[in-house]
């Protein structure tokens, strides 16, 4: 009982501040509310450092879902992770990540929001490196080395925020906005939460830090870690209005929402296929945002954190049962096996896609509504529209890799049912996945959306759902590679397959130069030339004469008196011209 302890003791702690954050928020937004409490640590020149805490029903919402899902993902790694010496070290590391993540949605301070930011950072890293390997350190320091320029924005931020004589962003938002130091700062705020939120340039250490362990994944890197970026910018959102730094992050958010869908299709790695859906959802909300629609953004934020969280958590046990094999194509036939998983799978899954009256459904729909309301072009539509396509091939292409093929692993088989602990904690998720739509489209939204569309550009969702679902089928019964070799060539499907390239233009392309050139440094200067004109020149002139010499002393005494004889001539010759 006593490795569990902190297990237990951290859920319901994290449960009962859940459901405490909850009662707070539905008071906060019934009542209009917001408490700001402030305790100055120290004031400098007339800049104080502050500790300010911001309480509005926002932050209290994204409170309560942060722990709601870590008391789960704590209680489902009792037993995921039960053959782990160090369970207690995990825990403690699980209850840095939530502590920094919590320290950063309450801070309306720039400050406490860069202590939380690099803590969340710092963490990530810890879990991305749990399991010691070459895979997991490579996949650590793209992470680390990724966030660390969101780290260097938000430094440079605070500096720039020197000026105004105190770091509370949110005094400064309405009435300084057209300044040109505050245009600078929300372009800093932007480039933070690309790199945090995995936006396009910055896309590759998302699929890397898979390397995590499920559990991690499921809070980490679906629902918590990646959406710091979001929470940022919707908090910053006076800011960005009208800014061409926007319609830049609105045209590579939607691109990332479309090259996530795309790499999506090739992956054949569980998990990395969910990380690449967690992609294209992060691009959703950026773009949403970026529209001018944070309220919508953040919805879509809540409901996708939870089913995204459900479906990593089904992914574990999916990858435990198949004794730690993590390629879909030797999966198949799993609902025989695990039922109650694969109910918990295929629901989320309906529920990313969008299916009416789920959680996805109330947030994606009302976006692709808005998007055809507002006045965008025909580039950004069909960017939202084919990616939520997408969403929908890859979901039917996993389901039926997962649920429908035949298993291909060994030719015996027994495989065990599943674990209880792991399924109560799933199956509080998936009641939120299904409900928290709805909850929170009655909470937040005090007043209804007027949608007024024509009935083709209405129906356009289920027009893109019922090709996306089509083709996944069809692809998913044929060998992809028949199709490459119809429709497209192998370095386009190669350039599709590789997330565009990025992974390797953010490793190995941005330092090959540099190390090559280094090399050549290395061969050429310090082992060359600096060599022969230093220590190992000089040597070598010495050595040279010194065998010279010898061979004159040593080989007879006629040419030793021969050569004393005409240095003496060379001598009284040159004494005789002076």
């Amino acid at each position: 009982m006593k490795k569990y302890s902190l297990c237990w003791v951290s859920f319901f702690f994290l449960f009962f501040f859940s459901m405490m954050n909850f009662f707070f928020f539905i008071y906060f937004i019934m009542n209009n509310m917001m408490f700001m409490l402030e305790w100055e640590v120290i004031s400098l020149n007339s800049t104080g450092i502050v500790m300010s805490i911001l309480l509005d029903w926002m932050s209290l919402l994204f409170m309560m879902f942060v722990s709601l899902i870590s008391s789960v993902v704590i209680y489902y790694s009792k037993s995921y992770m039960s053959s782990e010496l160090n369970l207690n070290r995990f825990i403690i590391l699980v209850l840095l990540f939530v502590f920094s993540m919590i320290l950063l949605i309450i801070s309306p301070n720039i400050i406490s929001i860069l202590l939380g930011w690099d803590g969340l950072g710092l963490v990530s890293y810890c879990l991305v490196i749990y399991y010691q390997n070459i895979k997991s350190y490579n996949a650590g320091m793209l992470t680390a080395l990724s966030n660390r320029i969101g780290d260097v924005c938000i430094l440079m931020v605070i500096s720039w925020m020197l000026n105004y004589g105190s770091w509370n962003y949110i005094f400064y938002l309405n009435f300084m906005k057209n300044d040109y130091s505050m245009m600078l700062i929300s372009g800093m705020i932007i480039m933070a939460a690309m790199t945090k939120s995995a936006q396009i340039p910055f896309s590759s250490w998302l699929p890397a830090a898979m390397a995590a362990p499920t559990p991690v994944s499921a809070l980490v890197h679906s629902s918590t870690l990646v959406t710091a970026g979001v929470y940022l910018l919707i908090r910053f959102n006076m800011l960005l209005v009208d800014m061409i730094y926007i319609k830049m992050l609105l045209l590579l958010s939607g691109l990332t929402m479309f090259m996530a869908g795309i790499s999506a299709n090739y992956e054949f790695d569980l998990k990395k296929i969910i990380a690449l859906s967690t992609l294209s959802q992060l691009g959703l909300m950026m773009s949403v945002l970026s529209m001018g629609m944070p309220d919508l953004a953040f919805f879509h934020l809540l409901t996708h954190a939870m089913f995204k969280a459900l479906l990593f958590m089904c992914a574990g046990v999916i990858i435990h049962m198949m004794n730690d094999t993590q390629d879909i194509r030797f999966m198949g036939g799993i609902s025989f096996y695990i039922p109650l998983t694969s109910l918990c799978l295929n629901i989320s899954n309906l529920s990313l896609c969008g299916i009416p009256f789920l959680a996805g459904f109330y947030s994606k729909d009302m976006i692709l509504e808005l998007v055809s309301l507002s006045n965008l072009n025909m580039f950004i539509f069909f960017l939202y529209y084919f990616s939520t396509g997408l969403t929908m091939f890859y979901t039917i292409r996993l389901l039926m890799y997962l649920m429908v093929n035949d298993y291909n692993l060994i030719s015996i088989y027994n495989l065990y049912d599943e674990d209880y602990i792991m399924l109560k904690s799933m199956f509080l998720l998936l009641f939120m996945s299904v409900i928290s739509g709805s909850m929170l489209s009655w909470m937040i939204f005090s007043y209804p959306y007027m949608i007024y569309l024509p009935l083709n550009l209405k129906l356009m969702v289920i027009y893109v759902i019922m090709i996306g679902g089509f083709m996944g089928y069809m692809v998913s019964n044929m060998n992809i590679y028949s199709m490459n070799k119809f429709i497209m060539t192998y370095n386009l499907s190669n350039f599709l397959c590789l997330m565009w390239f990025m992974p390797n233009l953010s490793t190995y392309g941005l330092s090959y130069y540099f190390l090559n050139f280094g090399q050549k440094m290395l061969k050429n200067i310090d082992m060359g030339w600096s060599e022969l004109y230093s220590g190992q020149g000089m040597f070598l002139i010495m050595k040279k004469y010194s065998i010279f010499y010898y061979f004159f002393q040593m080989n007879n005494f006629k040419i030793y008196l021969f050569s004393f004889v005409s240095w003496m001539l060379i001598v009284l010759m040159m004494m005789l011209m002076i």
